[in-house]
């Protein structure tokens, strides 16, 4: 499953065209993703048919939120919801660097029907051990990892395989320094079958569908060699 960054209703139809399966919704690109404006969600939810998920992140500062943030983030995904996103893309970590689950399963509560990405937040945790965690949530679809923030996701592998085999029922997406160039090696050690791309397929910020379509010919292309 190949997952691609769109901001604009633009984005999203070259996405789409180019032939990826899965649109990840933000503002803000700059500052890591934000949470999209309504009227942004429903235009580009109804300008393709791809499933579209929708990132639920008040700021940039860091991932800690206060009880205001979180019914503010809560009320984002009941209308994202309602706008027909598929999925949202969240994740909520203590001042200790660790999950917060209460937290966590506050917004949960109101996540019933859609796919549930924890993001990149995830990677300045002890990640085996939050993985172990979040797989007991049956709600929690997708974890998007690069394996650690410290280290890139080249480094990674042995400790991204280990996050696969303790995911249960969860996806592990990859993603944060992926390109063309190394997926395949980094498929080939860790096994991992879900790729988020973002800047790789973008000319001057903005999504080019042929950058896409041939992302995605010779993503299949190296995929396929040597299986």
């Amino acid at each position: 499953m190949i997952e691609m960054i769109a901001t604009s209703v633009k984005d999203a139809i070259e996405i789409e065209a180019g032939g990826a399966h899965r649109i990840e919704l933000v503002s803000a690109l700059s500052e890591g993703g934000l949470t999209p404006s309504y009227g942004l969600i429903q235009a580009v939810v109804k300008s393709v048919q791809i499933p579209v998920n929708v990132m639920i992140r008040p700021h940039s500062n860091n991932f800690v939120y206060t009880n205001d943030e979180i019914a503010l983030m809560k009320k984002d995904i009941e209308i994202a919801n309602e706008l027909g996103a598929k999925g949202v893309v969240l994740g909520v970590l203590t001042e200790e660097n660790v999950i917060d689950f209460k937290k966590l399963e506050f917004l949960l509560s109101v996540c019933e029907g859609l796919n549930v990405t924890f993001h990149r937040a995830i990677d300045e945790t002890n990640v085996i051990h939050s993985v172990e965690k979040l797989s007991r949530y049956k709600q929690m679809t997708t974890i998007l990892t690069s394996g650690s923030l410290l280290t890139p996701i080249t480094k990674n592998t042995a400790l991204i395989r280990e996050m696969i085999a303790g995911a249960g029922h969860i996806d592990i997406l990859l993603g944060g320094g992926l390109t063309l160039e190394n997926t395949r090696d980094i498929k080939a050690q860790t096994g991992a079958q879900h790729f988020h791309f973002g800047s790789a397929v973008r000319t001057n910020g903005y999504v080019d569908h042929k950058k896409v379509r041939h992302l995605m010919d010779q993503f299949k292309e190296a995929l396929s060699c040597g299986e």
